[in-house]
């Protein structure tokens, strides 16, 4: 339930966050869990950095997953955070992800060839300015396997190099160092 005590989101995140959203109204529960969601991030106003981690949540890969936001939220005035993190009865993911992804400073995805990756939020971070300026990609390299995500996530992979925000592992410890040089 939402309350009063909640803190005040800044005007500039809701209405941007708005202009990502579908065009049909929010009624006033729809409304209210979404101020109760972005109240959850408080920490993201209180750090000078935060993390929205993207990646597999099948359980060796939300494994990784974790160390990553484990290794991020280790730094001084850095909060990592993954989209479970954020509670409430979502009808729309996607509504979801723009809302925290305009008020995060970097999005980090951690790319595996396993199904249920982050493959829409890719199209995301790739087809919108503001997401892909604050985007990092760690991506794990498969021994013997010449395209292990197809050539449409080969594609996304390219623009993240071009730009010098891809980050290539193989071990949990590369992805752990991987980690370490993001931003």
């Amino acid at each position: 339930m939402w309350s009063m005590d909640a803190p005040p989101v800044p005007e500039e995140v809701l209405g941007s966050a708005s202009e990502q959203l579908d065009e049909e109204e929010l009624s006033l529960s729809d409304n209210e869990e979404v101020l109760h969601a972005l109240s959850e991030l408080t920490p993201v106003y209180e750090n000078d950095r935060s993390y929205f981690v993207l990646g597999n949540y099948d359980r060796e890969q939300i494994r990784r997953l974790n160390l990553v936001v484990d290794r991020l939220n280790r730094r001084t005035d850095a909060y990592a955070f993954r989209m479970v993190d954020v509670q409430g009865e979502w009808d729309n993911s996607i509504q979801k992800f723009c809302l925290i992804a305009d008020i995060v400073t970097y999005l980090v995805g951690v790319a595996e060839k396993e199904p249920s990756d982050f493959l829409v939020e890719q199209g995301l971070l790739v087809g919108t300015t503001e997401y892909f300026a604050k985007s990092h990609v760690l991506k794990r390299e498969y021994n013997n396997v010449d395209h292990p995500f197809g050539w449409m996530q080969d594609g996304v992979f390219d623009l993240f190099e071009r730009e010098g925000r891809l980050y290539r592992w193989q071990t949990e410890d590369e992805l752990l160092s991987a980690a370490e040089s993001l931003p």
